[in-house]
């Protein structure tokens, strides 16, 4: 049976992605800080393993992902997922925490989490797996606004790009999906707020469709490998000129 860690799993993209591996016949370590949250999705599904972890403490990261390999014996995937997005503002108004904090879970978190997926894919016998990063449509294009999250997801796309060329010699590939508009809750509350301050609510996708692409993405056998994938609600401005 194949094994994966999501990470972010208790809620929107997480969720939905560790709910289709689940039912695909997967082994899914599932890890985010809401332990109750984890434990109701893993409810019915006895190839779940619930992994509570702060994905910004190095410790507790090593101790989950070590746990989950002792258990299944390896690690094929991971979907590096687990994100925040702080309070939109210009750059003047942002609080320095709220920057440290979008560091902390979007950036250093995921390279915490790749980290110690790389190590264990490196050792394992046969080596080798894959990680898929979720980067963001503000990887390439921004909202206004959203300095911290912006900023940190191009900083995604910097180490999937380093992973998938140091994964090379270890049977690793690295790929990153870039999301625009699928509805979680992360998206519905900025849906929320541009209605309440009069503005149209922005063009949204199922949420099950990132799901079908991840699966899609981490399906492939290790000779191949979807560097990027952008999946989109179809009417959201992201190209051209508006």
């Amino acid at each position: 049976m194949k094994t994966l860690i999501v990470t972010g799993a208790s809620s929107g993209i997480g969720r939905a992605v560790a709910l289709r591996f689940l039912q695909g016949g997967w082994t899914v370590g599932l890890v985010a800080r809401r332990e109750e949250a984890l434990r109701d999705l893993a409810e019915g599904y006895p190839a779940a393993h619930v992994l509570p972890c702060d994905v910004t403490d190095p410790a507790a990261v090593d101790a989950a992902f070590t746990a989950f390999a002792a258990a299944h014996g390896r690690l094929d995937g991971l979907f590096n997922n687990a994100g925040i997005f702080t309070p939109a503002a210009p750059i003047n108004e942002v609080q320095v925490q709220d920057w440290l904090d979008a560091v902390n879970v979007n950036l250093t978190g995921m390279f915490l989490c790749a980290r110690a997926a790389f190590g264990q894919m490196r050792h394992q016998t046969p080596k080798g797996g894959r990680i898929i990063n979720n980067g963001s449509v503000s990887a390439h294009t921004p909202r206004e606004g959203s300095v911290t999250y912006t900023t940190t997801k191009h900083g995604v796309t910097g180490l999937t790009k380093t992973l998938a060329l140091d994964g090379r010699a270890f049977n690793i590939a690295c790929g990153q999906i870039d999301i625009g508009n699928a509805e979680s809750p992360l998206l519905r509350s900025i849906a929320d707020r541009a209605v309440a301050d009069g503005k149209a609510p922005p063009p949204m996708m199922e949420v099950s469709l990132v799901a079908d692409a991840v699966w899609q993405m981490m399906a492939l056998p290790l000779h191949a490998n979807t560097l990027f994938q952008t999946i989109m609600a179809t009417q959201m401005p992201f190209v051209g000129r508006g």
